[in-house]
């Protein structure tokens, strides 16, 4: 039978809803990485206590289960020291001509709009470990990339 003819409650031709996916891996965070886990998690616990519709209700236990999920695995990364690429730090790098510069953080922590990368992206797991002068090779680049300056992030 066509769509067309089915009641709005029909609820069989819905997009399906799925679990939110828990990241492969350790669960690496920094500590403004934790803080916001801790918010979210604190955010939507107190929204549980509150009265919705059963479909929001559901909406929210879905993301409040990974985000108890993802508070119970976190693990503090070890402090950076900013003499090498590594979880919480910023690296300043130049890639095909272009300065670039990043902060590495955990998953869950990951902007990349805002230069705020996960350490389990493709060009930071290329870039983990290098230092000040080192050319990193990535992917199909022509040129290696080479890194201009690895500091402590504050951020």
């Amino acid at each position: 039978m066509s769509v067309a003819f089915r009641r709005e409650s029909d609820e069989e031709h819905l997009e399906p809803k799925f679990e939110l996916p828990i990241p492969p891996g350790p669960n690496l965070v920094t500590p403004r990485g934790f803080e916001l886990i801790r918010a979210r998690n604190e955010e939507l616990e107190a929204k549980l206590e509150s009265q919705m519709s059963e479909e929001e209700r559901k909406s929210v236990l879905r993301d409040a289960k990974y985000w108890r999920q993802r508070l119970a695995s976190a693990e503090l990364a070890p402090p950076a020291d900013g003499s090498e690429v590594a979880l919480g730090t910023r690296v300043t790098f130049v890639r095909n001509g272009q300065t670039q510069t990043l902060d590495v953080v955990g998953h869950d922590e990951s902007e990349p709009s805002a230069n705020r990368v996960a350490f389990t992206a493709p060009l930071v797991r290329a870039l983990m470990g290098a230092e000040i002068g080192d050319e990193v090779e990535f992917a199909s680049d022509d040129e290696p990339i080479l890194i201009l300056a690895v500091t402590a992030s504050s951020v």
